[in-house]
């Protein structure tokens, strides 16, 4: 039996754009194919509250996985943001309570912004919803590429 690209299985996710201010939050529909900007989380000068109030997100949303954007250089090397990421995300996987996944999220802020400039808003509206925006861009990329990657075959 060979499954077609449609048997990928539905999957709630959270995504997130790691800032030094704020958080962007983003979530899939429940069949992750739709990914939308949800939220900003403030940061406070508490990494262990924000966390906490990622995993209140990720309860409250039902989410099976959460998505945290890597920031890798131009050349996709790790520098310095990458390494602190990467950091970020392993203390994240202990308080929320599912998988957390990295990935690849060079250009989702110029995307985000780009498409948030071509429906008109103004650069007061944009700074207002950047950061979820980009996290939006983050998890489409990520259920995107799950959908085009996921097995086609199935062994006998």
């Amino acid at each position: 039996m060979t499954p077609s690209r449609g048997d990928v299985p539905g999957v709630r996710a959270l995504g997130i754009d790691l800032g030094s201010k704020r958080v962007g939050v983003a979530v899939s529909d429940i069949s992750g194919t739709i990914a939308s900007a949800l939220t900003t989380v403030h940061r406070s000068r508490s990494r262990r509250h924000d966390h906490a109030e990622i995993a209140k997100i990720v309860r409250l949303e039902e989410c099976e996985v959460v998505v945290v954007g890597l920031p890798l250089s131009l050349d996709g090397s790790h520098g310095p943001a990458a390494t602190s990421a990467v950091k970020e995300a392993k203390q994240l996987e202990q308080t929320v309570g599912v998988p957390v996944e990295m990935y690849d999220e060079r250009f989702t802020t110029v995307t985000a912004e780009r498409h948030m400039m071509e429906v008109g808003l103004d650069a007061r509206q944009r700074r207002k919803v950047v950061d979820k925006a980009a996290a939006a861009v983050i998890l489409q990329a990520w259920l995107d590429h799950r959908r085009n990657t996921w097995p086609t075959s199935v062994a006998p």
